[in-house]
């Protein structure tokens, strides 16, 4: 929770003054500003703000005028916070004041904005819907099925952590345009906080590889680093984002190749105990999920043009324009449906015949209205709807298990 302040009608009256009067005098400065201040307290009765506070600051400012320079710079800054003081005092929000509990909030919305949890919400779905199609009957749903499981979700996530995290330490001065709200870029974290935090998830999720000795899960981690250090570090040969057909090889890679077969493998072989073998469903997967993630990382880009602009990040909605990259990405997804539905209808199975087909024509539903409703101009429209096409991402890890 982010405490907002509103102008008071004291602020606003000092830039009446300001803006109507022009330079003057220490003594009409101070005349003016004592009848402010009058007039304002008289009006906050129950404020519980000194004017004599404010009153004293104004005297001592007006007699330091024959000082130096310097003094009257710093006696200025005395005066400031002040007025700051009076202003905060004057406007807490919804009367509300701090405590434990709203400090521990805004430190846990900090840090989930930084770690884009929405992104580590789709990849603990993602391993865990992948854990499951190894699977072939109910009695492989044991205990060490479960810790297989978890061995492959924790520290995946916590690459997904680190990735998201490396991203804003590199791009803090492009986010500041695009995306202000990040910790880093309204200052909420300190340069040093966020490098501790990527560096513990990091270190974590290496460590963690290593210690659950499955080299197809090792493999995918190791992947997974790699394509997340590439595309944000400033090295020569790196900084793939810069280049669009890399950038979306990164998402590609993590999210189409790296989760579905390092999973997959590692359950079937190292959990299950069973042979290595390419189902019809994981090859679907495997598609269908680089596919849509071709797609979002194009898709992300296209709020970000007025940023990427300034500071020469190549996308294609900066090469393209945004409308042309839109268009592209929603016929892209419109044949992945389409593509879907036809392979669903082709099963033995009844059921899974069904629900395939209606699933994959109602989500394709979903995504077309919703792109209609979609204004380019508006960056918080085009963010709402790369936010639903994650919610289509994720339901189709739901769908895959019918893909027989």
């Amino acid at each position: 929770m982010i405490q907002t302040f509103k102008p008071s009608k004291f602020s606003l009256r000092l830039h009446h003054i300001s803006r109507k009067q022009g330079f003057l005098t220490s003594v009409q400065l101070q005349r003016r500003l004592k009848n402010v201040i009058n007039l304002d307290c008289k009006e906050n009765k129950n404020c519980g703000f000194s004017c004599n506070k404010i009153t004293a600051s104004i005297e001592s400012f007006s007699s330091s005028c024959n000082k130096s320079t310097r003094d009257k710079s710093q006696l200025a800054q005395n005066l400031g916070a002040t007025i700051l003081e009076h202003e905060l005092t004057l406007q807490p929000k919804d009367g509300e004041e701090a405590t434990p509990q709203s400090d521990l909030w805004r430190k846990w919305d900090a840090f989930y904005r930084f770690c884009r949890l929405y992104s580590v919400i789709g990849t603990i779905i993602g391993v865990t819907s992948v854990s499951l199609l190894p699977l072939t009957s109910v009695a492989d749903l044991s205990p060490a099925f479960f810790v297989g499981s978890l061995k492959a979700v924790i520290p995946l996530a916590f690459v997904n952590i680190y990735v998201a995290g490396i991203n804003q330490l590199v791009d803090v001065d492009i986010d500041k345009i695009n995306k202000p709200y990040l910790p880093l870029a309204s200052g909420e974290y300190s340069m040093g906080q966020a490098t501790a935090i990527v560096s513990a998830f990091g270190f974590m999720c290496l460590a963690l590889g290593i210690m659950f000795q499955s080299p197809p899960l090792f493999i995918g981690i190791l992947v997974y680093f790699f394509l997340g250090t590439a595309y944000s570090i400033d090295l020569p040969l790196f900084r793939w984002k810069t280049n669009p057909y890399l950038a979306a090889l990164c998402m590609v890679g993590a999210s189409g190749f790296t989760i579905q077969l390092s999973v997959f493998y590692h359950i079937q072989k190292y959990v299950l105990g069973r042979p290595i073998v390419f189902t019809k469903s994981l090859g679907f997967s495997v598609i269908f999920f680089s596919l849509f993630a071709a797609v979002l990382a194009m898709f992300k880009d296209i709020p970000d043009v007025d940023g990427d602009q300034e500071f020469g990040n190549q996308t294609f909605s900066v090469r393209f324009g945004k409308e042309k990259v839109f268009t592209l990405c929603i016929t892209l997804l419109m044949i992945a449906y389409g593509s879907a539905a036809v392979i669903g209808a082709s099963s033995s199975i009844r059921l899974n015949k069904l629900v395939s087909v209606i699933g994959h024509c109602t989500l394709a539903s979903f995504l077309w209205l919703r792109a209609n409703s979609v204004n380019l101009d508006d960056n918080a429209s085009v963010q709402s709807c790369y936010m639903f096409l994650w919610k289509l991402f994720n339901a189709e890890y739901l769908l895959i298990h019918f893909m027989h």
